[in-house]
């Protein structure tokens, strides 16, 4: 299930991105946003630290079921401790240097995203290619998906041999929580009055500590169950149960833990077959309610008549009150949705001006801001589009609109439109003059 903060964005069903992917953006946006999202890593750190790992974590949970297939398994060793401060070193290197580097030109470029994560392709990229309607998709893929399903597929088959293999030596998310471990509320604690220094709770461990509690324990509470000396519990579990009854040896909470399992995996299988049946729906969206036609041919392909929608206009000072209709026109529409936080939207966004600027007699460009950041865009546009002839506008409410023409969690993403509102041609991800100019004088030809 998508969690907020703790499922990557690319996820189609996410509602909350990975603070660790925010932060990067962040880097290149307002103070602001910046603050907000270096205020969460705190919060769920302090609150927390690698807690989050052990507990809440889902790609944490996909390795963990893969180390339980019966195979030799790779202990923990004097090479894998050395490995596991690879991760901070990604940490420093591609969540801080790059994205720093990448600012200074005021182009957003969430580096470890991009290059290593595997949970985006994992949560987003297996699973819109495996829906059918998105098969249009695989004429977009190029050598950095290629790299990035290879670095999936390392991680899937290495995990089952190494516990935990991308949390010990590559995630950065797990480095920066790991600093917070000795003040988080919540975790692991050693009563030192009872500790015989007996080693019996590192040898038990599968992570690479050197301690209970410290940067590389993820608060699993395997330990508890062989400290002889009862000297290891879970930080603040005083106000989750009764009397110390999980260390005394009662069990008298076995019976509710089996009912809670059962009411729970009704419920997840329940919620699984509906979006399987959901994301299996060939039907097509319904009109917007700032739609301005009825059409029966409208819809999101090419060849429909474009669903239309009044949208707010926005430029260097802020979000207007004017509004724009994309298909009431009359000229060839360009519609381009776009982020100030997405790199390859940024780095297209030139080609959108110049085609605006040399056909600007037969073609309207509008730059569709997603809804997300609304507060980013105006800064932006004031300072690299002020007197450009691109349109700029915001997406309706939960990026209504950009949904309803056919967007699936993709940006940047483009639909072209002719005089009569008729789509004439999609583009999913990045594209660059001379496609937009094909199009557009293959529409002025005819």
């Amino acid at each position: 299930m998508c969690v907020p903060g703790l499922n990557c964005y690319s996820c189609p069903g996410a509602v909350g991105a990975c603070p660790l992917g925010s932060l990067q953006g962040a880097i290149s946006a307002d103070r602001s946003t910046l603050y907000y999202m270096c205020g969460i890593l705190v919060i769920f750190g302090v609150m927390l630290g690698r807690m989050i790992c052990g507990w809440l974590c889902p790609f944490g949970l996909i390795q963990e079921l893969l180390y339980k297939i019966k195979t030799p398994k790779l202990k923990k060793n004097k090479v894998t401790r050395l490995l596991s401060y690879f991760k901070y070193v990604v940490l420093v290197f591609f969540v801080f240097i790059v994205p720093i580097m990448y600012a200074f030109r005021d182009t957003p470029l969430p580096a470890f995203c991009k290059y290593i994560c595997p949970a985006g392709t994992f949560e987003g990229g297996i699973g819109l290619l495996s829906n059918k309607v998105n098969a249009s998709y695989f004429s977009m893929l190029g050598p950095l998906f290629t790299w990035k399903f290879l670095i999936l597929i390392s991680v899937v088959v290495t995990s089952i041999f190494i516990f935990r293999m991308f949390c010990r030596f590559i995630c950065p998310l797990g480095a920066l929580y790991g600093f917070f471990n000795k003040i988080s509320f919540f975790g692991i604690k050693v009563d030192n009055s009872k500790c015989t220094n007996c080693s019996l709770c590192i040898s038990k461990c599968k992570m690479d500590i050197k301690k209970v509690g410290d940067h590389e324990c993820i608060c699993c509470g395997e330990c508890i169950s062989v400290c002889p000396t009862k000297a290891i519990s879970f930080k603040g579990s005083g106000l989750f149960r009764k009397n110390g009854s999980l260390e005394n040896g009662d069990t008298s909470h076995k019976k509710a833990k089996f009912i809670t399992r059962c009411i729970s995996t009704i419920i997840l299988l329940g919620i699984f077959i509906a979006a399987i049946i959901f994301y299996w729906n060939d039907e097509k969206p319904s009109t917007s309610s700032g739609s301005s036609t009825t059409t029966e041919n409208q819809g999101n392909e090419v060849g429909d008549i474009c669903y239309g929608a009044d949208l707010q206009l926005v430029n260097g000072e802020g979000i207007l009150k004017e509004t724009i209709n994309p298909v009431t026109s009359g000229k060839i529409t360009i519609i381009n949705f776009w982020g100030t936080w997405c790199t390859p939207c940024v780095n297209e966004l030139p080609y959108f001006d110049q085609i605006a600027t040399n056909y600007k007699d037969n073609v309207n460009v509008i730059a569709i801001h997603t809804n997300m950041i609304n507060d980013t865009a105006p800064g932006y546009i004031g300072e690299h589009y002020k007197d450009s002839n691109l349109i700029f506008a915001t997406d309706l409410a939960n990026e209504e609109y950009y949904t309803l023409l056919g967007g699936r969690g993709t940006y940047p993403y483009t639909v072209i439109i002719d005089e009569n509102g008729k789509i004439l041609k999609i583009f999913v991800a990045a594209v660059h003059y001379e496609d937009l100019e094909e199009v557009v004088k293959g529409e002025l030809d005819n």
